[in-house]
């Protein structure tokens, strides 16, 4: 007993002593990676994979502690199956100007840029557990739809078929704010991070519908 106690103790000191930050020392992160990407209150909506890519730097604050800020590329919004709705307004492209509706499939495409500004504590050695802030601004919003428009009130039923994206002109918020958590493990310069963006604010005007994003990239750390 006496000897698993010791040991114990000894891989405690180990895992303290390796858990130590560089005090004042700034590292730059380029990182690329994968979302998993969604919005709630959304019907027969399906997830819409995506590449998320950027750089975050990281100072130093203490041995456990660090602060990163980082600006990323994200492609976000939501797939719908089978999907009907109305009031289409295609620009001037697709010539199509009012009194449509759309019924197949549709592909929300609703990019950002994020600017997620964190705090990290290091438990061990290579581990980071964080939480911050990330403010977000709209980089896309464009609609991609395969199916059919029609017109209902037109007796007789015109329809034509429609497999094409358009700019969504007005009714998607250009700012959003959320809050991201997750954790990281570094290995010879490589970090793997996996984090989840709870969004505060609604993604659409007339809609209380959110982004809900989950992240997972791997980068490389160097110091400056």
């Amino acid at each position: 007993m006496k000897k698993i106690m010791m040991i114990a103790a000894l891989m405690v000191a180990v895992l303290s002593a390796n858990a130590q930050n560089e005090v004042g020392q700034i590292t730059l992160k380029p990182t690329v990676g994968l979302n998993i990407a969604t919005m709630t209150k959304a019907e027969d909506s399906k997830v819409r994979p995506g590449f998320i890519a950027g750089v975050e730097a990281e100072y130093g604050v203490s041995e456990k502690f660090g602060v990163t800020a980082g600006v990323f590329y994200s492609q976000q919004g939501v797939k719908g199956k089978d999907v009907t709705f109305g009031d289409i307004d295609i620009d001037e492209n697709l010539n199509v100007l009012g009194g449509w509706a759309f019924q197949g499939d549709a592909t929300a495409k609703l990019d950002q840029i994020n600017i997620p500004i964190m705090a990290q504590f290091y438990p061990m050695k290579g581990l980071a557990l964080k939480a911050g802030i990330q403010p977000g601004f709209a980089a896309l919003k464009k609609v991609k739809l395969d199916g059919t428009l029609y017109q209902a009130s037109v007796q007789g039923g015109n329809t034509r078929s429609i497999n094409d994206s358009y700019k969504i002109k007005d009714g998607v918020k250009s700012f959003q704010f959320a809050i991201p958590v997750g954790l990281s493990y570094e290995y010879a310069s490589f970090v793997f991070d996996a984090r989840y963006n709870i969004y505060l604010t609604k993604a659409l005007k007339d809609s209380d519908s959110r982004h809900s994003v989950f992240s997972v990239t791997v980068g490389y750390k160097f110091a400056l």
